[in-house]
């Protein structure tokens, strides 16, 4: 008989990559992001400070604004849960183009530039992510321009408001907005504070708000934008 020889055993596959966790990567921090907390009216970075990295809100709300060279303040965007801010930084932006202000109680995981340029490129749920929040912005831009250039100030309110209490997202329909001032809404759609305070008392009249710890939403406030 033949000498018997023992079968060649093949080679264990290499272990498994981990799949990537898109909520475990924007809950946590790590060696190149922190999860950093504001208080209410906090600077969170101003205009003209060096763009370091990407902003993922985790909790609470930011307003964005900027500055001219005369000082005049206007705001840009509030935004909440969910957005990211700063990503300027990704297309070669020195210094931020504004200021961040967290308008309540927020809790941000800062993103260092190179950990989210590593991420997009190698982790496709993220880039999924990021782009759509990217395109989506683009959009309400568009929107925002076309709403300042067509639109009343009622309607420009109306919708901010809308806006505000994520009306059309799925996770929060309609809602409660925090306490916001007169003056910021003012700035956001580019009219005066007595404007819309004279709007907000109209809306309360008829039922669109209330207040209640805060500014309530009916959604019944769309009727002010759908109105000719």
């Amino acid at each position: 008989m033949p000498p018997q020889t023992s079968a060649k055993r093949p080679n264990p596959p290499p272990p498994k990559k981990p799949a990537f966790d898109l909520r475990l990567f924007l809950q946590t921090g790590g060696i190149a992001r922190q999860i950093v907390k504001f208080r209410k009216s906090e600077t969170i970075y101003r205009q003209g400070d060096p763009a370091r990295g990407v902003k993922y809100i985790q909790k609470g709300q930011v307003k964005l604004s900027v500055t001219s060279a005369g000082g005049k303040e206007a705001v840009i965007a509030i935004l909440g849960v969910g957005d990211f801010f700063g990503e300027g930084c990704l297309a070669g932006q020195p210094v931020c183009m504004g200021t961040a202000t967290a308008i309540s109680p927020t809790s941000l995981l800062f993103i260092e530039k190179s950990e989210m340029m590593r991420a997009l490129r190698t982790e496709h749920a993220l880039a999924d992510r990021f782009i759509s929040h990217m395109l989506t912005r683009n959009i309400r831009i568009e929107e925002d321009l076309i709403d300042q250039l067509f639109n009343s100030s009622e309607k420009r309110l109306a919708r901010a408001l809308l806006l505000l209490a994520r009306y059309g997202k799925d996770d929060q329909p309609h809602g409660t907005l925090p306490k916001m001032s007169q003056e910021v809404l003012a700035e956001m759609i580019g009219t005066t504070r007595s404007r819309v305070n004279f709007f907000m008392n109209k809306f309360k009249k008829m039922g669109f708000i209330r207040y209640n710890g805060g500014i309530h939403i009916n959604t019944s406030l769309l009727s002010v934008i759908l109105h000719d």
